[in-house]
């Protein structure tokens, strides 16, 4: 099975860390967002991965031809200059970078990779800037047991603000830090897709949490893979510093221990 991930956005509110490089390309614990993303797909089996690009999508081409040479150690003579691998952190990962367009939409990026997934009925797709610690392996379950078309995991955002309760009289009844808004769930962006999704998608300018969504759900073809667990995009350098900080404290929930 192949993951989609869309890493060709401009990451305009990111704009600190943006000005050279892709979202996806913005380092977490030494490493880009797009790698961890990457590692969360392959614990649950998952290795070949199509990521379309856009914006700087050269930064992205660069740094994997020469992953392999950054994720090894090796021993150096530098008598008969030798040279040999003495421990090798590379990934086993099949990897198609696909520039897609600088200004294609979400669902546009989607329907230009359709030839690199003729012969997968199945396949995930997500995006190149958020963190969870989804069950990939039990939304893929889920959605070949629906028998739907599109499967979505549904998350509870990250609170932004504290909330208050107030009295008449202006006391602070209660005050509850970072709550998890409202109650409802958002679409956390990780999906199980079949193929026949592609078909929903007009072209270039389609976004595709807009019609290709909308219309999947009226045809009762979407369904939600409810996910009760960490869920975090990367939207601002508050968002970076948060994921930053969960990783220096060794408490990164996506990142299998």
């Amino acid at each position: 099975m192949k993951a989609v991930i869309l890493a060709g956005g401009l990451g305009t509110r990111l704009s600190e860390e943006t000005v050279s490089k892709p979202k996806p390309m913005v380092e977490i614990g030494g490493q880009p967002i797009l790698t961890h993303i990457m590692q969360l797909y392959s614990d649950h089996g998952i290795n070949d991965f199509i990521i379309c690009g856009g914006y700087r999508v050269d930064v992205i081409n660069n740094y994997f031809l020469n992953f392999n040479k950054f994720h090894k150690s090796f021993k150096i003579s530098l008598e008969d200059n030798d040279v040999s691998v003495i421990e090798d952190h590379g990934k086993k990962w099949n990897i198609t970078i696909v520039d897609t367009g600088l200004n294609t939409m979400t669902g546009g990026r989607l329907k230009r990779v359709k030839d690199y997934l003729k012969d997968d009925e199945v396949f995930c797709m997500t995006y190149g800037d958020g963190l969870s610690d989804v069950d990939i392996s039990k939304s893929i379950k889920f959605h070949r047991g629906h028998g739907g078309l599109a499967t979505l995991a549904a998350v509870y955002p990250p609170a932004r603000f504290g909330a208050l309760e107030i009295s008449e009289n202006l006391k602070v009844k209660s005050f509850q830090e970072k709550p998890k808004g409202d109650g409802s769930r958002i679409n956390g962006g990780f999906f199980v897709l079949s193929r026949e999704v592609l078909d929903y998608i007009n072209g270039d300018s389609t976004i595709w949490e807009r019609e290709p969504l909308e219309n999947l759900s009226s045809n009762n073809e979407l369904f939600a893979f409810k996910h009760n667990g960490f869920w975090q995009p990367m939207d601002t350098l508050k968002d970076k510093r948060e994921l930053e900080k969960l990783i220096v404290n060794n408490n990164a929930p996506w990142i299998r221990k």
